[in-house]
């Protein structure tokens, strides 16, 4: 971050989520901050793509009347690594919930991991998780499926340009993912599991790349708080 900012017209920042924030969450502390370093009240903030709190990685926020770009800066291109679990399930596809259920992984092969990916590329319908922020009658689908409620969730359609199986050992695998917008990891490893035959979860997720956007760009929380405060001095 330069010392050539203006908020109030619009900065367009990159971020690395740490694990356990919500979105909101660092929105809100970049909000907060900025309020108090401009000496204004209110101040518009947002970001482009929920990121779950379970996942670290590349989040952009915008200030501003810069907060006019997210819908154009939504549509990009997402890149993921994930590690995924296999020979159980959680309720929520991740490590947010305890695993309910477990399967036999005896059959997996890495040929049948690699062919079983392959079919995951190109366009497809996706039933999002209900651990989602999707909004079924107002409400969040999450706060539904934490009370253990079932909602009747749509399928989306998506798209997966790349999946690339990077590693593979005993009953985890890690992979590459480009997809498009509105593309839920979480349920990729879900449906994943489900072809293998054996459930999988997510156990670490970190999202690298929005559209031209990368994580190697962005800055943690504190050093933007850090940067506020020599700019300050």
């Amino acid at each position: 971050m330069s010392d050539n900012y203006d908020f109030l017209a619009g900065e367009v920042l990159l971020f690395d989520k740490d694990l356990d924030w919500t979105s909101f969450d660092l929105v809100q502390r970049v909000r907060n901050q900025l309020c108090r370093h401009l000496r204004i009240k209110k101040l518009k903030v947002g970001h482009t793509g929920t990121l779950d709190p379970k996942a670290t990685g590349l989040l952009i926020v915008c200030t501003g009347k810069a907060t006019g770009r997210i819908e154009e800066l939504q549509l990009g291109e997402k890149e993921y690594i994930a590690t995924l679990k296999l020979g159980a399930t959680t309720p929520s596809y991740d490590t947010e919930t305890a695993e309910d259920r477990h399967f036999e992984t005896g059959h997996l092969s890495e040929a049948l991991v690699r062919q079983t990916l392959a079919t995951f590329v190109g366009d497809s319908l996706q039933m999002p998780p209900l651990f989602s922020a999707i909004k079924v009658d107002g409400k969040r689908a999450y706060n539904a499926a934490r009370r253990g409620r079932q909602l009747e969730l749509a399928a989306r359609p998506v798209n997966i340009p790349e999946l690339e199986l990077l590693a593979m050992k005993e009953d985890e695998l890690s992979i590459r993912v480009v997809c498009s917008k509105g593309t839920y990891i979480r349920a990729l490893a879900r449906d994943i599991g489900a072809a293998l035959k054996c459930g999988a979860y997510i156990v670490q997720l970190r999202r690298t790349r929005i559209g031209t956007a990368r994580i190697e760009e962005a800055m943690t929380i504190d050093s933007f708080l850090n940067r506020l405060k020599e700019i300050e001095n």
